[in-house]
């Protein structure tokens, strides 16, 4: 009579041979795991111990649960087989592997079944054992869901320390010891890109963004802080792009996308510069999405960033003042008569061509036109920074 049925005692007798019979059941199925499982002969001592103490506690349960007739809690009963070794077996052996643990523990208890069973309990032992076989499955599915979820939280805590020492500048050791930790393989080139964050769980965050850089072949490394999300993105050709492709997992506003370096050693500089862009972003309502830190250096530099002002004090202002004086005298003539070529000939008493000239060596000078309105408003804080910072003056160079 199967379990489950009116008559509760059905199984007694044949309960009592099988609690007699549980040791020599658990070591039956770990001789049987042995000798069919290549990898499990390859287990260290301590997690084949684990095993044997999991196989002890399925037949516990497995008695406990005849006892009830296969009336719930099942669930309980089979989620307490687990119970016995330590959640640490759910990272050493996988899924699959415990499922045929499992099956090859049911094929040593089914083949013990005549006998286990007092005679013409047979039938009733067999479907007894496969019903809980079920039970055990989703056990198993259950324990290996909850370590992967407690995973997923320790991998985003770890990930956002990474990105804490990206920040702060932290040794190229400190950064390797984490990073390695994470599995990161430092696939040139790295950028870091900053947006704010969708909101929820951090653990979640990360898995859509992980999801999206997968499909596109990138690595990655993600934090949660505060409303932000910076992700560090390595082995992206073009990371600009990379990161468009990673927009579902930022939330609304801007997403500001780092210079390339070499190292995740590097990376310190491509997350301040990330930061500071996504922190003066909001100057700039127009700009793509996602944009690079250095289309960001005017609103970047009026933010107070000492790096934006150093690049156009430097690059663009000091650049123009080794080409030639006159190309500065150009741009202010164009600047003070509204961009208007012709106005800006007339001040210089030149000829409009020449302006033009002038103004194309200005942007091979500096890579910005001044015909464009976007970099005209660059030029104009860059010579402005030039001007007002006497802290580190820009010597023409000599001809």
């Amino acid at each position: 009579m199967p379990p489950g049925s009116d008559d509760g005692a059905a199984l007694s007798e044949t309960v009592r041979r099988i609690e007699r019979s549980a040791g020599a059941l658990a070591t039956a199925s770990v001789s049987r795991m042995d000798e069919t499982l290549p990898w499990f002969r390859e287990l260290p001592a301590d997690q084949r111990a684990w095993v044997m103490l999991v196989a002890q506690a399925g037949v516990r349960s497995l008695v406990e649960w005849l006892r009830r007739d296969g009336r719930r809690p099942g669930q309980d009963l089979a989620d307490e087989i687990f119970d016995a070794a330590p959640t640490a077996l759910a990272r050493s052996i996988s899924l699959q592997q415990t499922v045929a643990l499992v099956k090859v523990t049911i094929d040593v208890a089914e083949e013990q079944v005549p006998h286990l069973a007092v005679p013409g309990e047979e039938a009733a032992l067999r479907e007894a054992v496969l019903r809980f076989s079920r039970e055990v499955a989703f056990s198993a599915a259950r324990v290996y869901a909850r370590a992967a979820e407690s995973r997923g939280a320790w991998d985003a805590r770890l990930q956002a320390l990474l990105v804490d020492a990206l920040l702060r500048g932290d040794s190229s050791d400190v950064l390797a010891s984490r990073a390695a930790a994470l599995g990161w393989a430092d696939a040139p080139p790295v950028a870091v890109a900053v947006g704010r964050s969708p909101g929820g769980e951090a653990a979640a965050v990360l898995h859509t963004v992980y999801r999206a850089a997968r499909r596109i072949g990138v690595e990655i490394i993600g934090g949660v802080h505060g409303d932000r999300l910076v992700l560090v993105l390595g082995g992206a050709s073009d990371p600009l792009d990379a990161t468009a492709k990673l927009l579902a997992g930022f939330g609304a506003g801007p997403v500001v996308v780092g210079p390339v370096v070499a190292t995740l050693d590097e990376a310190t500089e491509s997350a301040r510069a990330a930061l500071a862009g996504f922190r003066a972003a909001p100057g700039w309502p127009d700009a793509p999405r996602p944009v690079a830190a250095r289309d960001l250096l005017p609103e970047r530099a009026l933010a107070g960033d000492v790096e934006a002002r150093r690049r156009l004090r430097q690059d663009v202002y000091g650049g123009l003042v080794r080409a030639s004086g006159e190309l500065l005298e150009t741009l202010d003539a164009f600047f003070a008569a509204g961009g208007v070529l012709e106005g800006a000939a007339r001040a210089l008493f030149v000829h409009p061509n020449t302006v033009r000239y002038r103004l194309r060596r200005v942007a091979d000078v500096t890579g910005l036109s001044p015909l464009t309105p976007r970099d005209a408003f660059a030029l104009r804080v860059a010579l402005t920074i030039g001007r007002l910072d006497p802290q580190a003056p820009v010597t023409p160079a000599i001809t």
